[in-house]
């Protein structure tokens, strides 16, 4: 079956989907983006990743391109017509097409907004959890606005890319402070030698993770206890556990990081038992 995309109003085959060459998502990075998981049929936290797709929205002072019940419509219709049952749904819109100029386009300009789908084999996932990943870390360099969701993720391939050639999953950057950040897509925690779960605070340097915030509300009901705070990465080495959070990756335990093993180089039993408990406390939507 070919896949099919959601384009300015259109279902087309996801081979034939195209923008106009002068869309300001294509020439400035002038747009914003949003990834959320499907499993067993099930949109997970929807609500919470279309409250970060306006609030990226409202910071760009970008027009939203239709309301929010009808973009319900159109994620489930494309979801459908996908087959989609565990997978993604990736949502894009940019400040549309104008004449390629820096400032703002003068002229009243609609948005544009793509919807593509695809269904994603579990089991690659599955082997992260059981044997965890390696990471390296990084001197931050991106710009200071972390925080919207945009699609200028050039500093990000880059670093992943480094990450990959090290023989390693992913990135972990550190500010000049000598604190960590966020990871290349995802964010960074750690449960530290008393078991208290640490991830930093989320009002600036970092993107406020879907997963992440879902996560907390899994620690509370799990009864544990976590602080948001920044952390260096001699604690992450010193740590109990180590592992990163994502919409695609949930809680991925980390083992190694810059070639030194973390605790005692396996998976820990905090970020599994943080995993068992995220669909229980998620919002499910029904496609």
């Amino acid at each position: 079956m070919s896949r099919i995309a959601y384009v300015n109003g259109q279902y087309v085959p996801h081979a034939d989907a195209a923008i106009h060459i002068e869309d300001r998502g294509f020439q400035f990075a002038d747009g914003v983006y949003e990834v959320c998981e499907v499993r067993a049929g099930l949109i997970i936290d929807l609500t919470r990743h279309l409250d970060r797709l306006d609030r990226s929205l409202g910071e760009l002072r970008m027009r939203s391109p239709m309301g929010r019940e009808a973009l319900k419509i159109v994620i489930r219709e494309v979801l459908r017509r996908n087959r989609v049952r565990n997978g993604i749904f990736y949502l894009q819109v940019t400040r549309g097409v104008a004449r390629r100029d820096h400032y703002f386009p003068v002229e009243v300009t609609a948005p544009t907004i793509t919807i593509t789908a695809k269904s994603v084999d579990p089991a690659p996932t599955l082997k992260k959890y059981e044997a965890g990943i390696k990471v390296i870390t990084v001197p931050e360099n991106r710009w200071n606005r972390v925080d919207i969701k945009t699609v200028g993720l050039l500093p990000n391939v880059l670093v992943k890319q480094q990450a990959r050639e090290a023989g390693a999953h992913d990135a972990v950057y550190v500010d000049p402070e000598g604190k960590v950040t966020e990871a290349a897509s995802s964010n960074v925690w750690i449960v530290d030698q008393d078991g208290k779960l640490v991830t930093r605070h989320a009002e600036h340097g970092i993107l406020r993770g879907v997963t992440r915030t879902t996560l907390l509300d899994v620690a509370s009901h799990l009864g544990l206890a976590f602080e948001e705070r920044g952390f260096t990465v001699a604690e992450m080495l010193s740590a109990r556990e180590v592992f990163l959070t994502s919409a695609t990756g949930s809680c991925t335990p980390i083992v190694e990081i810059d070639g030194k093993p973390v605790a005692n180089g396996h998976p820990g039993s905090v970020s599994a038992a943080l995993r068992a408990s995220f669909l229980d406390v998620a919002e499910k939507t029904t496609i």
